[in-house]
């Protein structure tokens, strides 16, 4: 870790005070946290985030991880000579591109993450919706928005069909943080490539969590001026996706975002990846890093 200026006692005392009402309104509760994005890129952001993880549990919340892994999937695909394509914030995922997907997802990323977060100190295990029929999906129709009568195949690109928690709920009961790979299970074996914002707002849900919190590379959702929108409502959101505002990568997000608050997730939060510690900054004092989305 960077040298850091040491800290007061007072106002570590007066920094952990802060935190207790947190703390107290948040124990035993569940806290889907969408992981990705340069916070999974940087070492020390890395680290910070395994780190507020373990505190988070620690203290008596329940944190369940689900990842991304763009700029992974991305590395491995130039190496073997393809290029990525996206609709709508969406990867088109061929066969050879499905199995990349897979390799990087539940192979190389999904084990950092546990082992990251097992060296802080915690109990991860890593699971794909595969795991103790966790996400079963089916085929992603899409249609795009200038050609409304005509489907798009974006291959092996799936939407949730259903999500059993409980795999989910006898790790967290039991003392462990679940770190989820967002692959899903076809009702004939096949594998789904599934968008990780999705797969976190509708793991947060169905396990009916207190808060969805989505790490991105931007400080939030911000205006055509660049300038930060710290609280939208579901209605202020339609008018950002009515006049462009919210598009590409953020549309996905945003949209899952909605979703998950408008089915009784208490809060969503979008916030920035690239800031130390912002996880424990959003959830444990009062002064937020990013977006929060209610329902109304």
């Amino acid at each position: 870790m960077t040298d850091k200026t040491p800290i007061a006692p007072a106002l570590q005392a007066e920094i952990l005070a802060e935190a207790m009402p947190y703390i107290r309104r948040f124990h035993g509760r569940i806290l889907v946290i969408k992981y990705g994005g340069n916070a999974m890129t940087d070492p020390l952001l890395k680290q910070s985030f395994a780190r507020d993880v373990v505190l988070l549990k620690l203290v008596g919340m329940n944190p369940v991880v689900v990842h991304g892994g763009g700029p992974q999937i991305e590395q491995l695909l130039a190496r073997v000579g393809k290029k990525g394509e996206f609709v709508q914030g969406m990867r088109v995922t061929d066969s050879e591109t499905m199995d990349i997907v897979e390799m990087v997802l539940a192979g190389q990323v999904n084990k950092e993450i546990v082992e990251l977060i097992n060296t802080a100190g915690g109990r991860a295990v890593g699971l794909t919706g595969q795991d103790g029929g966790l996400i079963r999906a089916r085929k992603l129709r899409m249609t795009l928005p200038e050609q409304p009568g005509e489907e798009v195949d974006i291959g092996q690109v799936g939407e949730i069909e259903s999500i059993d928690p409980g795999i989910v709920h006898t790790l967290t009961s039991n003392g462990f943080i679940p770190v989820i790979a967002p692959i899903g299970s076809g009702a004939d074996g096949e594998t789904y490539n599934i968008n990780a914002d999705v797969v976190a707002g509708k793991v947060a849900e169905v396990l009916k969590a207190e808060k969805l919190v989505l790490l991105t590379n931007t400080a939030g959702v911000l205006d055509k001026s660049g300038k930060l929108l710290t609280g939208l409502t579901a209605r202020r959101i339609d008018e950002l996706f009515a006049d462009g505002t919210i598009s590409g990568g953020m549309l996905p997000k945003i949209s899952s975002a909605l979703d998950a608050a408008r089915a009784g997730v208490n809060s969503v939060h979008i916030i920035d990846g690239r800031v130390d510690h912002c996880l424990l900054l959003e959830i444990m004092t009062d002064h937020g890093v990013g977006t929060m989305i209610r329902s109304h």
